[in-house]
């Protein structure tokens, strides 16, 4: 199995079984934004997850949500930010369009400027958070022990775990920082190397090692540039991360797993078999990554209609999910959209 299909199926095997929010493909690095891409997130509901889902189906911004604004009398936006002011007028703008933000209208008109409150207090909405490192074929790691390294000296995760279709051998774990947990995913009924797990999406996941919990809340070590011989590394604070985990959570919130597209082809079609739609192609006979391996220049490419679009994974993702596409938070948009001029 390609490595998209493969982190494909997983996350649609583990929608089936968790609760809470499951997304892919996020940066999770503090210290060097984008150095370190999760292949899979999962976020656990923290206490108050129903109030994030009322709110807004989108990303909040971080801004927005370490700004002064508040929910009780509407402030003046340039006064409750701390930040370059580009990056607080874009999210104030974003936290309007959303609804996280409102206008006061009334205080606007008499000032001749932009004030705002945000509609609802910020939930605590989070709980564990976990991130899977997808390897189907350990015969060709890559860059993994490094990778995992760093989720392990990090700690932004409160667990972190290697996915892969191979056969675990002792050598293998030997090579793999004992925190990390192991996975082993096969299709159901090929046989088990340890605890299984039968998921609605017809895989198994067989723990070969159970995840040790990361101390997210103590400093943490972020690998840089290597060099012959040493390392660069940064000393990241409990607060830097703690900042780092809102922001992977909203991320993940925002974004979710369903971030592929269909080919306008005949040969592809929704493919539903792994209790989520898949993009399936019958002339290879395996789930593809539509923007860059279709088009015209495939010899099975027959122009047609693509089988779905955005707006179905989004609804496929309210049925099956908490997340909700039209929270009742929605109900305030309005007072996004005279946005400023």
């Amino acid at each position: 199995m390609s490595e998209f299909a493969f982190e494909l199926e997983l996350c649609a095997a583990l929608e089936s079984r968790r609760a809470g929010i499951v997304a892919r493909q996020l940066g999770a690095s503090v210290a060097d934004p984008g150095g370190r891409i999760l292949d899979v997130v999962c976020v656990e509901p923290g206490p108050e997850f129903d109030d994030r889902v009322a709110l807004a189906s989108e990303s909040i911004p971080d801004a927005a949500i370490e700004s002064a604004v508040g929910t009780g009398r509407a402030r003046y936006w340039k006064e409750t930010f701390d930040c370059h002011a580009e990056r607080a007028r874009s999210a104030v703008e974003r936290a309007l369009e959303i609804g996280f933000f409102e206008r006061d209208h009334g205080a606007s008109a008499d000032a001749g400027r932009d004030y705002v409150r945000q509609v609802a207090r910020y939930p605590d909405w989070y709980g564990r958070i976990v991130g899977i490192e997808n390897k189907p074929d350990l015969g060709r790691p890559g860059d993994l022990a490094a990778q995992l390294r760093t989720d392990a000296s990090l700690a932004v995760v409160d667990e972190a775990i290697l996915a892969t279709e191979s056969y675990v051998t002792r050598a293998h774990l030997n090579r793999i920082p004992e925190e990390i947990g192991v996975w082993r995913i096969h299709r159901e009924g090929e046989g088990a190397d340890g605890e299984s797990a039968t998921t609605d999406a017809g895989l198994e996941i067989d723990v070969i090692r159970e995840p040790a919990s990361l101390p997210v809340d103590e400093p943490g070590i972020e690998p840089l540039a290597a060099h012959p011989g040493r390392t660069e590394i940064e000393v990241v604070s409990p607060d830097e991360k703690a900042r780092a985990r809102r922001r992977l959570a909203e991320r993940a919130y925002g974004k979710g797993w369903r971030t592929y597209g269909f080919a306008e082809c005949e040969s592809c079609v929704a493919d539903a078999t792994s209790g989520a739609t898949l993009p399936h192609c019958d002339w290879k006979g395996r789930v593809v990554d539509a923007p860059t391996e279709c088009g015209a220049a495939c010899p099975g490419y027959e122009s047609a209609a693509a089988p779905a679009d955005e707006s179905d994974l989004e609804a496929e993702r309210d049925r099956r999910t908490p997340w909700r596409g039209d929270p009742d938070g929605r109900r305030r948009r309005q007072s996004g959209l005279d946005r400023f001029g």
